[in-house]
């Protein structure tokens, strides 16, 4: 299902959640809306969900402009940050409670509801759940449950409000595979929203990095990370440090860290350098080279060694060179930089 959100507008008194938003979604795609508190992010959700209407601007799902429509009439699975469960319902009836409250005219037969509900129980792998109740089931099956409800009306969107935010962090990652496999597997428009920077750009085709109520960039993650359009976006995303620093002569120089040769379209003065632990080199002091930081701790991240070291004050986190496969903390080091994002000051 395609989505076409032209100038969407929502104001709280002088406050603009939605700030003229422009987003196309092309159909099947899985969408994340990423940003901090308070970006907007969660209104336009609720918008698409018809739970809130916009000031201005159009909304058009699959062709329909469904920017005035209630939200019962619009077919849209929509999945809330905390489950919203019916406690008093067994599993199998929170499912089918979707199913039993349309019109009569829509309304499936009884047989029908039974045996829809014991497919979805399935695709979620919860068949065994069915007689309980949610406060008898555990956080990660709950979440399955209330995906299964929204799925339940056969919806070709489905909104998800920060899905895995209740879930401990173990729960979280074999739920964001199973979600992945759930979309590509049903074909259906999925969108997501959530402040976790790695959720997004593991789960996403693309992601929409909101600001103030602003899509600042919406593209895929390895366009974000490569091209961030703004320091905004570079400063968010990635875990990047942001040193100033002053160009002159095709170089950026740093005042604690060797000069890096840059190509750039910034005039020569002053600018900001966004470096990952990847844009920077480690390695043990020694010799004639005295250090010019120290180490503070070193890790492995999953993906492989990651010092964090001091530097005249400031905390960097560094990628240590070939070869020094044991740093040891409070040991001198070298810190040079590899590459960096470059933005006007």
């Amino acid at each position: 299902m395609s989505i076409e959100i032209a100038g969407l507008t929502r104001r709280y008194a002088e406050v603009a959640a939605l700030d003229a938003v422009d987003l196309s979604i092309r159909d099947g795609e899985f969408i994340a809306l990423l940003g901090p508190s308070g970006s907007g992010k969660t209104t336009l959700l609720r918008a698409l969900a018809g739970l809130e209407f916009p000031d201005a601007g159009s909304l058009h799902v699959h062709g329909r402009d469904l920017a005035r429509v209630p939200a019962r009439e619009r077919g849209i699975g929509f999945v809330f940050q905390h489950y919203a469960l019916f406690r008093h319902m067994t599993v199998f009836e929170n499912v089918a409670f979707g199913l039993r409250i349309r019109p009569r005219r829509d309304r499936p037969g009884g047989a029908e509801i039974t045996a829809r509900v014991q497919r979805l129980l399935e695709l979620v792998q919860i068949p065994e759940l069915a007689r309980r109740y949610p406060d008898q089931i555990s956080g990660g099956q709950r979440q399955r449950v209330a995906l299964a409800r929204a799925l339940a009306i056969e919806p070709r969107l489905l909104l998800l409000d920060e899905p895995f935010g209740a879930l401990d962090a173990k729960v979280r990652k074999e739920l964001r595979v199973w979600l992945r496999q759930l979309h590509d597997r049903l074909g259906i428009t999925s969108i997501f929203v959530t402040h976790d920077q790695d959720e997004a750009l593991d789960l996403a085709d693309r992601v929409a990095v909101m600001r103030a109520g602003r899509v600042v960039q919406f593209d895929t993650p390895e366009t974000l990370l490569a091209r961030p359009a703004d320091a905004h976006v570079a400063g968010f995303l990635g875990e990047a440090v942001r040193l100033p620093c002053t160009l002159a002569d095709g170089q950026a120089r740093f005042a604690a860290l060797p000069p890096l040769a840059v190509e750039t379209s910034l005039p020569d003065g002053p600018a900001l350098a966004f470096l990952r632990p990847v844009d920077l080199a480690a390695e043990p002091a020694g010799g004639d080279a005295p250090g010019n930081a120290t180490v503070v701790s070193a890790r492995h991240d999953g993906r492989g060694l990651r010092l964090t070291v001091l530097l005249e004050g400031t905390v960097l986190d560094a990628t240590p060179a070939a070869g020094w496969a044991a740093p040891a903390r409070g040991e001198p080091c070298r810190v040079r930089p590899l590459a960096a994002r470059l933005f006007p000051a």
